[in-house]
């Protein structure tokens, strides 16, 4: 099943020329962006010096944090009057991402979710429940608008209440569900303490957190659906730059409109299929923010063998991270974010831990904050208002509800060399 069938299945010297074209198109289009046009001249690139797709290899890296520098809106390549939309996402300090969207770009998103659904065998006859975050964060809207473009009935049912979210899917007669992982496990496990089934379900689309093929056996096995794995990212529009066909073994990345790269993350070398490193990814369609060689931090590699669908590239699914970023119910959290938050606070000392478990299928995340010893006094200070004080403006910094507790001071490891301050005992997910 296809939406755009010519896009979706363009291979060799074609797409190879729609690339260059693309790609030639990006780095004009970049070349009005401040932050490229000093980066290009350093490399000696311009538009004209691309010909082909192996140009890219000679064009500059772009990181998270050049982008975090950029605040809020200096890699914008059009007038603020062309955007008509911008979500963010975490930065790695006090300052988000800020990234803009044109008509345009709207446009090809929402083609992308509307191709990553139909491959999955969803139709305009299909319901589809989209239980993620609306707002600022990509999946909601980005999918929203995707299901509309197919013509599915969607449920814009966003996170939380699950029981209210069973009682739509079984009222609804939903057929289709898009959340997290783990968020789907938990769905679950109410389903099952309830007592009932979700007999409509038969497509899951997941996402925005790491996940095995042990927990895709299992939400298959307890939600009796087909499982299917999403990946994105807000640089690059959102969810959507790779998806799962119906074969369920890799995820199709789509090359027209992205120039996907795998190196080395700490040579910056390029690999080659089957080699596992870096996801890179050049946009080649967007208007209001394009990206050029824009690293990831995602490990992954390029799958060797053709799909029995018909469609070109595939990447791994998401082995880990090349940098510290955890991925928390979705949300990126970087623990500098945190330290951030600490130290502004006079209260607590410089030391903290941080624990991330999955509790009843759901991600949480503890924090073991040392007090200030200078302040520290059970009497003198009011212990309860400060763990609110610091849970609240971690939520405010992370949009993450977290677990705080206050220790004594020098109760925490002290660290030698790097400190190793984040813990993360999800396991195999």
């Amino acid at each position: 099943m296809f939406w755009d069938k010519e896009m979706e299945t363009l291979r060799g010297e074609d797409l190879e020329r729609l690339q260059a074209k693309q790609l030639k198109w990006t780095v004009s289009q970049a070349e009005k962006v401040p932050f490229y046009q000093e980066r290009l001249r350093a490399a000696g690139m311009s538009a004209d010096d691309i010909h082909t797709i192996e140009d890219v290899k000679r064009l500059p890296f772009t990181k998270k944090t050049d982008l975090r520098e950029g605040y809020p809106f200096g890699f914008f390549a059009v007038p603020r009057r062309e955007i008509v939309r911008i979500h963010t996402t975490s930065g790695t300090t006090g300052k988000p991402t800020v990234v803009g969207y044109t008509r345009h770009d709207l446009k090809m998103w929402a083609g992308l979710i509307a191709r990553n659904l139909t491959m999955v065998g969803l139709t305009p006859d299909d319901i589809f429940q989209n239980a993620v975050n609306y707002g600022l964060f990509t999946g909601g809207l980005g999918f929203h608008y995707g299901a509309e473009l197919m013509g599915m009935m969607v449920v814009p049912s966003a996170t939380g209440n699950t029981k209210r979210q069973i009682e739509m899917i079984r009222d609804f007669g939903v057929t289709s569900i898009h959340c997290t992982p783990g968020y789907a496990l938990h769905i679950a496990e109410v389903v099952e303490e309830m007592g009932v089934t979700l007999d409509s379900l038969k497509i899951g689309v997941f996402g925005a957190e790491a996940w095995s093929e042990t927990m895709r056996n299992e939400l298959e096995s307890r939600l009796s659906l087909k499982a299917y794995d999403s990946y994105g990212m807000s640089e690059m529009y959102g969810p959507g730059v790779a998806f799962e066909c119906q074969e369920q073994n890799g995820l199709h990345i789509w090359e027209d409109c992205y120039l996907p790269e795998i190196i080395d993350p700490k040579t910056g070398e390029t690999l080659g299929l089957g080699e596992k490193g870096e996801l890179v990814i050049t946009s080649l369609s967007k208007e209001a923010m394009p990206l050029i060689r824009y690293r990831t931090g995602d490990i992954t590699m390029f799958l060797e063998d053709d799909c029995p669908c018909g469609r070109g590239l595939r990447i791994a699914r998401i082995m880990g991270r090349s940098d510290d970023m955890l991925v928390i119910r979705g949300i990126n959290v970087f623990p500098s974010q945190i330290e951030h938050v600490l130290l502004g606070i006079p209260e607590v000392g410089d030391q903290y831990m941080v624990y991330v478990d999955r509790i009843n299928h759901l991600d949480e995340m503890t924090i073991d904050v040392e007090m200030n010893r200078s302040l520290f006094s059970g009497e003198l200070c009011d212990l309860v208002g400060l763990q609110k004080q610091i849970a609240r403006q971690l939520h405010d910094a992370l949009s993450l509800r977290t677990t705080v507790r206050l220790v004594e001071p020098g109760s925490l490891p002290r660290f030698e060399g790097k400190a190793k301050r984040v813990v993360d005992r999800r396991g195999g997910l």
